[in-house]
């Protein structure tokens, strides 16, 4: 049986992630990097697809209590026995060289004996590796791949000669530490980072994350919330090109049995303006100018091949497969890997492209000569197809259609190339721009505005409800105070569902009419957020605070989110921890400050 979304904690190194379950199974790790083949795959499956149990023998449930570190990544997890209590720590030092998972037991009270069982599984939970090894280490070998595993005890040799599979009675004031590491298979000699004291790798882990914690900006009254959502979005970020992952997993549903299950270990545009605007405003410049030097690469070449979503290197082919092998989450299926979204046109990341690089300049972060370039050719591609139908923010896997938010961003993406063109002295086009731009805003404001509902939809023609919308203001669309703004906010009590909000409205034609895919979904963390944002722009900050803190209730014991939230049911649901839901968090908490 499916451990729940919200069991699980988050451990990464800046490359890679690992998901550790309140069991203390370790059901998920991709190496070398986030989209790496999984070597532990028990999520999607069994414990025959890949897991890693550290834990008291015997116990069969979850730990006692657990949490992070305070400022870090670094995850205690305290078992109580009738035996004795002991501490299981696990953390991923930031990468220097080899991805590297220790788990340190420590004892606390009595003597207990705990178990470590690791059942690696190669390319994607299907391949079982040929392990070989002494009492002291030991290395599973599957193609390209090798995975070493060194233990070390300070009660002396370990029961068995299985290092894979071995039991120790950990007493109090004692120690076993388990250390993996992840090499190429033709690399011989065992790892030096398994003959690293966990000491140090532990003091450097710690070390990191202190100060990186410690230049935090935000000091309101949600400062652990939000600093808990910025570690997180760090720790989703692949630090050689200065990418972050939407999630570190894939195909975790939004319905418990249905098929709206994706693969989100890559890179979406349209998180790119917000997730600046959330590091810039949080102190973490350096990171900000990370991710623009990566969008600015992955984005280089002709404007009618740029993507929705791109590998944390830049990869533009991501193929979309199924895993067949793998029963999937709680029996979701299909299983998938890569994500065919890659080939799916949407309008709305040119706008949210033009946003980014304004909201960098705005910033003063140095831009490459060449983006203006860019700038110029985004805008001769969208001046002549603006008005084409496109797939949408949502990536609907139905018909194309004229959604009004690909519109919006259309105008926004006109807004921001004049911006810019007025701060650098390049007004060559400004007129055709400008043109472009407000006949966008006419047609929006005719074709998106139901005048019978008294809101903007979705699409043109239909009236079904987005939240989308709720961005129009932020965007600088229409001003908050537009009576259009406010009576599309009043609306959307139509996308509530026990205290949140999902994506679109569940009825007229349909979700499944909308995106082509069968059977509905939970709400969505982010558009809570988004309405949270909305309300306190149109004068209701108190309805706004109710909703935000209600978000905050439903963080997992650690303080993750997932993608969705299902209120009837009471779990989170899709793939975790999401960056977008931690995106916004950090930039409600920052819109509500001034009206506390």
């Amino acid at each position: 049986m499916s451990a729940p979304i919200e069991d699980y904690a988050l451990l990464s190194d800046l490359e890679t992630a690992a998901m550790v379950g309140r069991d203390g199974c370790v059901d998920w790790l991709c190496l070398p990097r986030f989209d790496s083949p999984a070597c532990l795959a028990a999520l999607l499956g069994t414990r025959d697809n890949g897991v890693w149990r550290v834990a008291p023998v015997g116990v069969r449930g979850c730990c006692a209590r657990r949490d992070y570190r305070p400022g870090t990544l670094v995850l205690d997890s305290w078992w109580r026995t009738a035996d004795g209590v002991v501490r299981v720590t696990d953390f991923m030092p930031p990468r220097a060289q080899l991805p590297c998972l220790v788990r340190v037991v420590e004892g606390i009270s009595g003597a207990v004996k705990v178990r470590s069982e690791l059942s690696p599984r190669f390319h994607q939970g299907r391949v079982r590796p040929w392990v070989r090894g002494t009492a002291d280490w030991a290395v599973a070998v599957a193609g390209p791949d090798a995975v070493w595993l060194g233990a070390e005890s300070q009660e002396g040799p370990t029961d068995g000669a299985d290092v894979t599979a071995l039991d120790v009675t950990v007493r109090a004031g004692r120690r076993l530490t388990l250390t993996l590491v992840w090499a190429p298979s033709h690399r011989a000699d065992p790892p030096a980072l398994l003959h690293v004291p966990a000491e140090t790798l532990l003091k450097e882990t710690t070390d990191f994350w202190h100060r990186w914690s410690g230049r935090c900006r935000y000091q309101g009254p949600w400062r652990e919330a939000v600093l808990r959502s910025l570690i997180t979005l760090k720790a989703l970020t692949y630090a050689p090109t200065g990418a972050f992952v939407a999630a570190p997993t894939t195909s975790l549903p939004g319905r418990i049995g249905g098929e709206r299950n994706w693969d989100h270990r890559y890179c979406w545009l349209r998180d790119s303006a917000l997730a600046l605007s959330c590091l810039l405003r949080s102190g973490y410049r350096d990171e900000a100018s990370a991710w623009l030097d990566w969008l600015v690469r992955a984005v280089a070449g002709d404007p009618a091949d740029l993507q929705t979503v791109y590998g944390v290197k830049g990869q533009r082919l991501l193929p979309e497969t199924e895993a067949s092998w793998l029963p999937g989450y709680a029996g979701s299926r299909p299983v998938r890997f890569g994500n065919s979204a890659v080939g799916q046109f949407q309008l709305d990341v040119y706008g949210e492209v033009l946003d980014t690089l304004w909201l960098s300049l705005r910033a003063g972060i140095p831009m490459p000569a060449h983006v203006w370039d860019l700038v110029q050719a985004l805008m001769g591609f969208l001046q002549r197809h603006w008005r084409e139908p496109d797939q949408g923010l949502w990536q609907v896997r139905g018909r194309r259609r004229q959604f009004v938010h690909s519109k919006v961003m259309t105008w926004v993406a006109a807004d921001r190339a004049l911006r810019m063109g007025e701060l650098l002295g390049r007004n060559g086009a400004s007129g055709e721009w400008r043109a472009m731009r407000d006949e966008v805003h006419r047609q929006v404001c005719r074709e998106g505005w139901d005048p019978r509902r008294r809101t903007f939809v979705q699409s043109y023609g239909s009236s079904t409800l987005d939240a989308s919308a709720l961005l129009m203001a932020r965007l600088g669309f229409l001003p908050a105070h537009d009576e259009r703004i406010r009576a599309t906010v009043r609306a959307m009590r139509e996308l509530e569902q026990g205290g949140f909000v999902r994506r679109y409205a569940p009825g007229g034609a349909g979700p499944h009419e909308v995106d082509g895919l069968r059977g509905d979904e939970a709400t969505f963390v982010a558009c809570s957020l988004w309405y949270a944002d909305a309300l306190a722009a149109t004068g209701r900050p108190g309805p706004a605070r109710e909703l935000f803190e209600r978000v905050l209730a439903v963080r997992n014991d650690v303080g993750l989110l997932a993608e969705q939230w299902d209120p009837d049911t009471g779990r989170q649901l899709g793939n975790a921890p999401q960056a977008a839901s931690h995106i916004a968090l950090v930039e409600t908490a920052f819109a509500l400050a001034p009206v506390i």
